[in-house]
């Protein structure tokens, strides 16, 4: 059975996740992403007018005003349901991509649901629900990730991976064993898609094959260079090893270049989310060109959510402006054609401008 008795403390771990991410440096800082390993050729000529500039896609069958995703991050307290509230009026306004924190709050206390609950501001966007796979080890099944869906009226579920999360956090759940198996009865009866994604410390093309195979409908590497999610949890530890686990893994992990590369080279056709440490427009622009679909950013939301609406407005302003300034000087229309041309190389590998 659920343990509903935990509620309390899970809401109170959210409160304290939104503010070490906030207040500490728990980024990545030896481990990057990858990204700067490439450097797109620059085109003098792009024999382009700015106004045909086409940022469309679609993901999961839905139209999108641009590759964007705001990525995971809250819910479950009142702070977390004015920042959801925030990010999803923006996400209607510019019509990108959309998934809240993870919802196991909300099945334990259903009273906190409306801190996940925006649909009613955001009535046409892409919207991911969110569950913890280990979640399935505890007491989850069908009906607890139908009720994750159907509270947000999402178009997808986001079941996320996080050993390592689990391992450095005070009484993290740290029974792993037959997940795949139930991810896959999930995936057969779920009447949404469901996407495997992990937390900042990426996913391999062998535990990607594998995920695909049991079913899932999408793929989001979530590798590092953003968030340490072991930095994190060793921030809020009250005993000395958790401390130190937190300490001693705070780099570990995939870089999120790897993981959509060799990821895209075994599954060419799985909608596949860029997510772990994309900070910018160009960021977005390098994750697509190398294969990606979409591209979800968490931290540089939460921190323009912390403050205003307007400040949220803002960003995706300029993440849009960058994506399309990448576009035009590289001599791309589309977003196809970036991801279809040679304009991003290797560092050292460049074409002749």
């Amino acid at each position: 059975m659920t343990n509903l008795n935990s509620g309390e403390e899970t809401q109170s771990r959210k409160a304290e996740h939104i503010r070490v991410c906030l207040e500490d440096d728990v980024q990545f800082r030896l481990n990057g992403t990858g990204l700067d390993r490439y450097r797109f050729t620059h085109c003098c000529l792009p024999e382009l007018d700015w106004q045909d500039i086409d940022l469309t896609t679609r993901f999961l069958g839905k139209s999108l005003g641009a590759p964007l995703l705001i990525s995971s991050m809250t819910g479950g307290t009142q702070e977390a349901k004015r920042i959801n509230s925030r990010l999803a009026v923006v996400a209607e306004e510019f019509q990108i991509a959309m998934g809240v924190g993870s919802q196991r709050v909300a099945v334990e206390k259903p009273e906190v649901g409306d801190t996940f609950a925006v649909r009613s501001l955001a009535p046409n966007i892409l919207l991911f629900a969110n569950l913890g796979a280990v979640q399935l080890n505890y007491g989850y099944g069908v009906d607890e990730c139908r009720k994750a869906v159907d509270l947000l009226e999402a178009d997808a579920l986001i079941l996320h991976l996080n050993p390592l999360q689990e391992a450095v956090q005070s009484r993290g759940d740290k029974n792993f064993k037959g997940l795949l198996d139930k991810i896959h009865e999930l995936c057969n009866v779920l009447p949404v898609p469901v996407i495997a994604k992990e937390v900042g410390n990426g996913i391999s093309a062998k535990i990607a094959q594998k995920l695909i195979e049991a079913g899932v409908g999408a793929v989001d590497v979530a590798g590092t260079g953003g968030t340490s999610w072991a930095k994190v949890e060793g921030e809020r530890a009250k005993d000395s090893r958790q401390r130190r686990l937190g300490a001693t893994f705070a780099e570990w992990g995939l870089p999120t270049v790897d993981c959509i590369t060799s990821i895209r080279a075994i599954a060419p056709e799985i909608p596949l989310i860029a997510s772990g440490g994309l900070r910018n427009g160009l960021d977005v622009a390098k994750a697509i060109a190398l294969g990606a679909d979409l591209a979800g950013l968490a931290w540089p939301f939460l921190q323009a959510a912390a403050e205003s609406e307007a400040a949220i407005h803002t960003l995706v302003e300029h993440l849009l402006a960058e994506l399309s300034t990448v576009l035009f000087c590289t001599g791309n229309a589309t977003l196809t054609e970036l991801r279809d041309s040679d304009a991003l190389q290797p560092q050292g590998s460049l074409g002749r401008p």
